[in-house]
């Protein structure tokens, strides 16, 4: 018995996580490096400080909205729709604080709020 939990329990390591579990990291990795990690299209580069700080002074309630519907060049998500508003909050804290932000993990509630303010940004 201790044999078979054991193997479930490795089995269930090695799945990918499913869509809404997904950490910041995890997002930024197979999304958001495609232009935060060089610049391309003058993206802050994931780490600059320079490039954040301003970005971060401005607070998650202007960037994850950005992020979530989409901004000059970048289109909403990032360009992957299959990733939900709290994945995409998650990378965009995970990017903020590698550029020298203190943002905490984003609630639900606080998802809420910015998918509103999203929604706002696209109307006409």
């Amino acid at each position: 018995m201790r044999l078979l939990i054991a193997c479930l329990s490795t089995a269930l390591i090695a799945l990918p996580a499913s869509a809404g579990d997904r950490s910041g990291e995890e997002v930024f990795t197979n999304t958001c490096r495609e232009c935060h990690g060089d610049g391309k299209h003058n993206a802050p580069v994931f780490g600059n400080r320079q490039q954040w700080g301003k970005l971060v002074r401005e607070g998650l309630n202007d960037l994850v909205p950005a992020a979530l519907a989409g901004l000059r060049q970048m289109p909403p998500k990032g360009g992957n729709p299959e990733l939900s508003d709290m994945e995409v909050a998650r990378a965009v804290v995970y990017m903020a604080n590698a550029g020298g932000g203190r943002f905490a993990e984003p609630t639900s509630a606080d998802v809420q709020r910015w998918r509103k303010k999203a929604d706002a940004r696209r109307k006409p």
